[in-house]
């Protein structure tokens, strides 16, 4: 989709224009050839199925929930600029890895067109709305007009609606977060799932918010994870948190958290008869409750279970044992010999308590020493020890992982020390906000202007010690990145696009490309990887350039997709096209033009030529 066809479709969004675009896509039934949805035929149906509505159940409402509906189904205004120099390094010309530098809602609008269902694990951790941490704000363009055509907002919801912007407020917040769950549930495969960290302060709502989006019945757990070693003091605070909470959520059922794995090898065997090595474990179990069994209190070894107990099998299983002289009594208990040779590695369920996964301090200890000694460049970091796990439970080797609030790069470093660890070739995509470093700060003074920045040097620094650490995957590892900046075109260019007249023998010339341009490179790499990631090709993909007499090409072998973007087609290069094809020597079935790059008479040519000259049809697109 075009820059200017994106400008007018974003003009006519509706609150429920993403609801209807995924119900299209679900139930194609319910809708006319026109794309009006038939709500008679769809109730009708609903009916058939003893379905009925409920018409006063409980949902989640806060202020800037439509306006937030609305964001949800708007496409990115913003470009996806290549970082040439960056990504033509060798360690990261073939990464399959992302760093992406930017808004992240524009990067998940970007993200939904070539990542949908393709996202194993998306791990977060948003502000958390405090007056210190909640500095994203975005951006709100819309006219008073535009709230009350698209919401049918009155001047007082408008008014209201306005004053939560920027501001600390449960709802502002929400209306901050639902847009971006909402892209972030299309993105997880079927059996993908989702952790968010979060504090005591909107917890409660994320939940909410969470359920709303995801469905209660895909709730999973909320993990609580000891984020410190001891207590500290905060006036005002009579209980002082030693936990933060991470809320996981499937996509649907076909998601699995791996479960806790008990190795025999752990176990000791330290015990030893004449049948082998063994250990020893108490048979009862409370007996109270809905654990109360009468008929399973009777003699082992001419003893009753204890007071309040009873035993943890049948009498005629408890016989047999006894016969085979399996039990022992101890004294005061009952004990059952379990041999080395009759267990192997057993599973039970994975407790939500996460001890033993780091802390906010081991983090920064970590940051520090990666970082030669330098201290404070980040606060609060998330230890590799909680996010390695949670990626290791809820993902395989060849993964895709997504953290769309990337930090200090926590999630990236996980990701490739867990490849490390069990020789996998799980893929990241990181998002981070080029938010800028406090003034005076540590890493003001250490020479960062940014918290991408941060990021993106703790990932190579990370890359460099784990490859050092583990020679025998170094070579085959990934422990490049390729980096994108995601750039809003400026007034002056939308003013040419909107103005622009395909039908005036006229050429805009570089002026339409160079405005797209980053770090003195051609705006070509910019325009080329945003309509890449708009067509569903994503960052791996390969692209050729194909010379056209003189005319430089971009070619995508596995669609035999044309982009024709430079400036000089010329005759020649028509020529050469057109010869290419009908000698086979090229496969085209797709032609994407850009118009600005065209006159009148080069278009008209072009789409003539191809028309009247090639066997089989070819599609030519015009993206304005």
């Amino acid at each position: 989709m075009a820059i200017k066809d994106i400008l007018d479709q974003n003009k006519n969004i509706q609150p429920n224009t993403e609801l209807l675009q995924t119900l299209q896509k679900a139930i194609p039934q319910y809708f006319d050839a026109d794309g009006n949805f038939k709500a008679d035929k769809f109730e009708a149906a609903l009916k058939a199925n003893n379905v009925e509505e409920v018409r006063d159940g409980y949902r989640l409402s806060f202020v800037g929930k439509d306006y937030a509906r609305l964001q949800t189904g708007m496409e990115s205004e913003t470009m996806m600029v290549p970082d040439m120099e960056h990504n033509a390094l060798p360690e990261n010309a073939g990464s399959e890895n992302v760093f992406i530098t930017g808004d992240n809602l524009e990067a998940l609008r970007h993200l939904q067109n070539a990542y949908s269902g393709k996202i194993k694990m998306i791990y977060i951790d948003p502000p958390y709305n405090t007056d210190k941490e909640f500095v994203y704000s975005d951006k709100f363009d819309f006219t008073d007009e535009k709230l009350k055509t698209a919401l049918g907002y009155t001047d007082t919801e408008i008014a209201r609606l306005k004053s939560i912007q920027g501001k600390s407020t449960h709802s502002a917040w929400l209306t901050f977060m639902y847009p971006r769950l909402k892209i972030a549930q299309k993105l997880l495969t079927e059996d993908g799932v989702i952790f968010v960290s979060i504090d005591d302060n909107e917890q409660a709502n994320l939940k909410l918010l969470m359920d709303d989006v995801f469905g209660e019945g895909n709730f999973i757990a909320n993990f609580l994870w000891k984020k410190k070693g001891t207590t500290s003091n905060v006036e005002g605070a009579q209980v002082s948190s030693l936990t933060d909470s991470t809320l996981c959520f499937r996509k649907s059922e076909k998601a699995i958290i791996k479960p806790r794995i008990k190795r025999k090898e752990t176990r000791s065997y330290s015990k030893v008869d004449k049948e082998g090595s063994y250990r020893t474990t108490v048979i009862e179990k409370k007996d109270s409750g809905s654990y109360k069994r009468e008929s399973m209190k009777f003699e082992i070894l001419g003893h009753l279970p204890r007071v309040g107990k009873r035993w943890q099998m049948g009498e005629d299983k408890a016989k047999e044992l006894e016969n085979k002289n399996r039990f022992i009594w101890d004294g005061e208990k009952i004990l059952l010999k379990i041999y080395d040779f009759e267990e192997k590695d057993t599973t039970s369920a994975r407790p939500n308590l996460l001890f033993d996964h780091g802390s906010t301090d081991s983090a920064a200890n970590m940051l520090k020493k990666l970082f030669d000694g330098k201290e404070e460049l980040f606060d609060n970091p998330k230890p590799i020890e909680l996010i390695r796990d949670l990626i290791e439970i809820s993902s395989n080797s060849t993964d895709i992982i997504l953290d769309f609030f990337a930090g200090s790069g926590t999630t990236a470093h996980a990701v490739m020390q867990l490849n490390a660890n069990d020789g996998g070739n799980r893929k990241y995509i990181m998002v981070q906000l080029d938010e800028k470093v406090a003034p005076n700060s540590e890493a003001e003074k250490a020479g960062y202007e940014t918290i991408d920045q941060i990021a993106r040097e703790r990932i190579k620094r990370a890359a460099n010690k784990i490859r050092s650490e583990n020679p025998l995957f170094a070579e085959r590892g990934d422990f490049g990145f390729k980096h994108y900046r995601l750039m809003e075109p400026n007034i002056q260019t939308l003013d040419k696009i909107i103005d622009f007249d395909p039908n005036e023998n006229k050429l805009f010339g570089d002026d339409m490309i160079s405005p797209f341009a980053f770090d003195n490179e051609s705006g070509l790499p910019a325009i080329l990887q945003t309509w890449l990631i708009r067509d569903g090709y994503d960052f791996s993909t390969v692209v050729e350039k194909i010379k056209l007499a003189d005319y430089e090409s971009q070619y995508v072998s596995e669609s035999a997709t044309m982009y024709l973007i430079n400036i000089g087609f010329s005759h020649a290069s028509l020529k050469d096209l057109l010869n290419k094809i009908g000698k086979n020597e090229l496969l085209v079935n797709t032609i994407i033009v850009y118009p600005y790059s065209f006159t009148f008479e080069q278009m008209r040519a072009l789409k003539y030529n191809v028309k009247t000259n090639v066997e089989g049809q070819i599609s030519i697109i015009e993206r304005y």
